[in-house]
């Protein structure tokens, strides 16, 4: 083919290619964070509030669970956030206890820190069956929109296995799983955080100490933070730990150098 022949397919690609309009594609119910908004959230994340501890240990089993919102999604299934004394507690003397009775695995069920905002928060928390061979499906939710947009790492101790979920309105996404293998303990913990590696989100996920799970997804970026049930499941917490994780990333542009 001479070089006038290549010259002439070209401009008719470029023509074809100006006139033609691009078909629809499917897009997510929360638009994805611009550059700017992800800076400007960063910087808020200095702020010294962002850094919290609940132990649980300031109430007495008898008060209502207050900072914490509580949400049902998936059911209709009423859940009972509750304050127990726990002698044996990672933290003692009390620990917050979780029963759900949901009947589907599609129901989940929510304890939302309020009025806290993290761009990358790192969150961690000590959980445990309330007895021995006992069922229940739960753990960290990070990037919180509301009860319809958020990302959750649940611990399936019976089944042994680790899942990162995207929950998207009715769309629920698995963006990685994987097996465990549970230390013989009582008290387990998991860590959950969100981090930015070269312009890419990161969503990690930590069980007894060792990272199993690493994750890329940029949907949903500021939210809030809490803690998760699934399905039918009665499950222990204690010693719930929010902070943001900022301390990786430089608050200016590079030098030029």
């Amino acid at each position: 083919m001479n070089r006038i022949t290549l010259q002439r397919l070209f401009a008719v690609l470029a023509l074809v290619l100006t006139q033609t309009e691009l078909l629809p594609v499917p897009v997510s119910a929360v638009q994805m964070e611009t550059s700017a908004e992800k800076q400007a959230n960063f910087k808020q994340q200095a702020l010294g509030e962002l850094f919290h501890r609940w132990t649980f240990d300031q109430q007495t089993p008898e008060d209502a669970l207050s900072g914490f919102s509580q949400f049902v999604v998936g059911g209709d299934a009423a859940l009972v956030w509750t304050i127990a004394p726990e002698n044996d507690a990672p933290s003692p003397p009390n620990i917050l206890k979780a029963q759900s009775s949901c009947q589907t695995g599609f129901c989940y069920q929510l304890l939302v820190a309020d009025k806290l905002q993290y761009e990358y928060p790192d969150v961690t928390v000590r959980l445990r069956y309330p007895e021995e061979g006992g069922v229940g499906q739960g753990g960290i939710v990070i990037g919180l929109k509301d009860e319809q947009h958020f990302y959750a790492a649940i611990v399936d101790l019976a089944g042994k296995k680790l899942e990162v979920v995207r929950v998207l309105g009715n769309q629920v996404t698995v963006l990685g799983e994987t097996a465990i293998t549970p230390k013989p303990v009582d008290w387990h913990s998991l860590r959950m955080n969100r981090d930015t590696i070269i312009s890419k989100d990161v969503i990690e996920v930590f069980f007894d100490g060792r990272l199993l799970l690493s994750v890329q997804d940029q949907t949903l970026g500021l939210g809030q933070v809490g803690l998760i049930v699934r399905g039918k499941s009665p499950l222990h917490f204690d010693s719930l730990h929010a902070v943001p994780l900022f301390s990786q990333r430089p608050v200016s542009n590079p030098a030029a150098y």
